[in-house]
């Protein structure tokens, strides 16, 4: 029993930052409709951001502050400069942010150079339970996650922004000829959206490598979780994220990372199949 608590623990760790990633995705295409191709990139960022504090001397939480910050403003700007141009064209979004993706990553490799980088745990003490130990960096990480997902659900479903934006998600036309300023919802949304990206980003530097490619890795589930969940309602994310992210992270201990990354792929095909709205179904309002 003892033997089986820390992959479970750690599959535990990886869903919650998996949905983290999944949820500022499904925040900006439940709101506008944008398939954001370099929401990886912006998780890349926000790890790079703690890279560059830490080398600064700076206390953990002000570089994971800091990358939040950041990363907003740069999905701010990337709104202001790219985003809203495009919000009804899916497809130039796809390309658009596909091609941003590629831009901040050489973007980085020019300032950083093309090798990982490393960034040390602020907790280097592990929990003891008799012989079972954890490290206490994990721990904090899942209460750290669990604590911003339940600020962001209850951002969006006990607020009069959440409000607000259930009626856009729902009725974006009807929204706005009741004089929502859905423009101004969209930018906010985009920019909640970036800046969990950045703060997932920094709050896994730790534990992985820091490097060029690290966004890709949370990208790809991060989908998979939303298709498999369900783009409609935000609980899809809770559900996707659990089973792609237990699913590759348990069958990458017991199998093996190749046997895994198959066998997430074919729950997501026979789930698209089944149920083509995701298990919790629903589906973006016209």
């Amino acid at each position: 029993m003892i033997e089986i608590l820390p992959p479970l623990l750690d599959a535990l760790s990886y869903i919650l930052v998996l949905i983290l990633v999944a949820l500022g995705l499904m925040i900006v295409f439940g709101m506008m409709g944008v398939i954001n191709m370099a929401h990886g990139e912006l998780f890349m960022v926000g790890a790079y951001v703690m890279v560059v504090c830490q080398s600064l001397g700076l206390p953990f939480l002000v570089g994971v502050l800091f990358s939040g910050i950041l990363v907003g403003l740069l999905g701010l700007l990337i709104e202001a400069a790219l985003i809203r141009h495009i919000y009804t064209r899916t497809l130039d979004t796809i390309l658009a942010t596909w091609g941003l993706s590629i831009a901040l990553k050489q973007g980085i490799v020019l300032i950083f150079g093309p090798e990982a980088q490393s960034v040390i745990s602020p907790l280097s003490d592990t929990v003891s339970l008799g012989e079972f130990s954890y490290p206490l960096y994990r721990l904090l990480l899942m209460g750290a996650s669990i604590a911003l997902i339940g600020l962001t659900f209850w951002l969006f479903l006990k607020t009069d922004f959440g409000l607000t934006a259930r009626a856009v998600i729902a009725r974006p036309d009807t929204a706005a000829t009741l004089g929502i300023n859905t423009r101004s919802l969209y930018r906010r949304s985009f920019v909640i959206g970036t800046t969990l990206a950045g703060i997932a980003g920094a709050l896994v530097a730790p534990l992985i490598s820091v490097d060029p490619q690290m966004g890709l890795g949370y990208l790809i589930p991060g989908f998979l979780s939303i298709l498999v969940g369900g783009a409609g309602p935000l609980a899809g994310v809770l559900a996707g994220g659990a089973a792609v992210g237990g699913t590759n992270s348990l069958l990458t201990v017991w199998i093996s990372p190749v046997a895994a990354q198959i066998a997430v792929f074919i729950m997501a095909i026979l789930v698209i199949r089944l149920r083509p709205e995701g298990l919790l179904g629903g589906r973006r309002g016209k």
